[in-house]
């Protein structure tokens, strides 16, 4: 998703950070939090179009406004944002294809199909609990819970919207799975990087860090059990079904052929094609499917938006939608296309430029010095790194310095105090990792809400299984239980 090398850059210590003080380094995040909570109580759901991608730009400038005055130099400062920008532009890439992939899987009956047989398939009362349970294989098998998202996440939180579910809680249970399945897999890059920063053999690192996350998605799909059957099955559910089924049987050409189409995807991306290409194949292969099977379809929306090409560049580039008739029916056959990605984008860009600011000017590296300065004991030291992975992520908006900071600044301090490079590794994946996603200006964050359509505060609380997570490491190292010594 980004490149770990430029991470590594970014990431190193600006040897003037030993001359600011704490309160100094706080001031930026407080501003930042102060305006974020103030954004959420005016504008809820709607703060992500514009109030807090102001609300970072505003809070790196106070942090740049501070640095500056201290001596850092404005090039010095701009060199890290576009550093950040840089490393953070596959991810930008990717968002734009999943936007044209979702518009062209739109008018190609893909998406329609998926639902189609989805709503047969799945009983209600364990909807939830599949979803976390297809997510996890499915992000083992893939390697990545962006890749997991884009693809089979589309589909379920469809599917669960059809059939009457909260859309947070669909959206978190897509979410555990995926981040159970991404920090297991051997395929996946932040497996890789937290085994990597620290030393640890890949498969030592992933039997070391089942200890935690397997009792943690246990207790997560036990939770989403028992919400499937204390929630029930819809009463009008059925009836609601037949509804859909037929509306989409009206307006699409549906065929389990078309399943082929994300079955290639997938399949592309199991075998190490790099996300982009393998996106955009499928971005081709929905506007064929559009094309030889959909025609009547397309010549029905050319009332809309032109000719048989516009309606295709349409759905690559711009909202289009497929009018059933029913209200829940027509939000699902609605698609942004790239245009539909550029809030979300805009908020990349402005949290890796306030992250940038904060790494240039020393100003993380002080708050993450200060926390190691008070670490006592093994409970300490792992809940130092704990803190320090949230506050990075938060700060920085970026998993992988939330895992190659913690990395290189606690890897002495494990070594000195006689644990197992393993130990750290296990809590850079439980802390870090999972908890990008639960940050709304944080790369994942950012990426996860705008393809499932759910804001990140609506999902947060729903996906237990990034909660659980570091919890659990924390619980393991204050009790002691299976702490591996050097």
């Amino acid at each position: 998703m980004q490149d770990n090398e430029i991470t590594d850059t970014a990431a190193a210590d600006v040897p003037a950070q030993e001359q600011h003080s704490l309160w100094l380094a706080l001031v930026p995040l407080v501003v930042l939090f102060v305006l974020l909570g103030y954004n959420v109580a005016v504008y809820g759901d709607d703060s992500l179009s514009g109030a807090n991608q102001t609300a970072l730009i505003l809070a790196a400038a106070v942090a740049a406004a501070t640095s500056l005055r201290l001596g850092t130099r404005w090039d010095e400062i701009q060199e890290v944002i576009l550093e950040n920008i840089r490393a953070a532009t596959p991810a930008i890439l990717i968002l734009l294809m999943v936007g044209a992939l979702v518009g062209t899987w739109l008018i190609g009956g893909i998406v329609p199909t998926m639902i189609y047989y989805g709503l047969q398939i799945f009983n209600p009362a364990i909807f939830i609990f599949s979803c976390c349970v297809l997510t996890s294989v499915a992000s083992i098998v893939i390697g990545s819970s962006w890749s997991t998202s884009a693809t089979l996440g589309v589909a379920l939180i469809s599917i669960g919207y059809t059939l009457g579910f909260n859309p947070g809680l669909v959206a978190g249970a897509i979410i555990s799975g995926a981040y159970f399945g991404d920090k297991l897999s051997p395929l996946s890059d932040t497996t890789n990087l937290a085994s990597g920063v620290t030393g640890v053999d890949l498969f030592t690192h992933i039997r070391y860090l089942t200890l935690t996350t397997i009792p943690s998605i246990l207790i997560t799909l036990v939770f989403y059990l028992i919400v499937g059957f204390v929630l029930g099955t819809p009463d009008a559910h059925e009836s609601t079904t037949a509804e859909t089924q037929a509306l989409l049987a009206e307006n699409f050409a549906l065929s389990p052929f078309l399943l082929i189409v994300p079955a290639v995807v997938i399949y592309l991306i199991v075998k190490r094609v790099a996300a982009l290409p393998a996106l955009f194949v499928g971005v081709l292969l929905g506007m064929a499917a559009a094309l030889v099977l959909q025609y009547p379809l397309l010549e029905k929306l050319t009332a809309t938006y032109g000719n048989i090409y516009q309606v295709i560049m349409q759905a690559v580039y711009g909202e289009i939608s497929v009018v059933s008739g029913n209200a829940v029916l027509d939000e699902l056959l609605t698609s942004g296309g790239m245009a539909g990605m550029l809030d979300t984008i805009w908020l990349i860009i402005t949290a890796m430029a306030f992250g940038g600011v904060m790494e240039a000017s020393g100003f993380l590296q002080k708050i993450t010095h200060t926390l190691i300065s008070r670490v006592r004991g093994t409970g300490g030291l792992v809940t130092a790194t704990a803190g320090t992975c949230l506050l990075t992520n938060v700060s920085a908006s970026d998993q992988y310095l939330a895992i190659v900071v913690p990395g290189r600044m606690f890897t002495r301090a494990y070594k000195e105090r006689g644990l197992a490079p393993q130990n750290l590794s296990r809590t850079l994946e439980d802390c870090g990792t999972v908890t990008s996603v639960l940050v709304p200006w944080n790369t994942c964050g950012a990426f996860h809400a705008g393809v499932l359509g759910v804001a990140t505060l609506s999902y947060a609380p729903w996906a237990l299984f990034c909660l659980i997570s570091p919890f659990m490491t924390l619980l393991f190292a204050w009790a002691n239980i299976r702490i591996a010594k050097a």
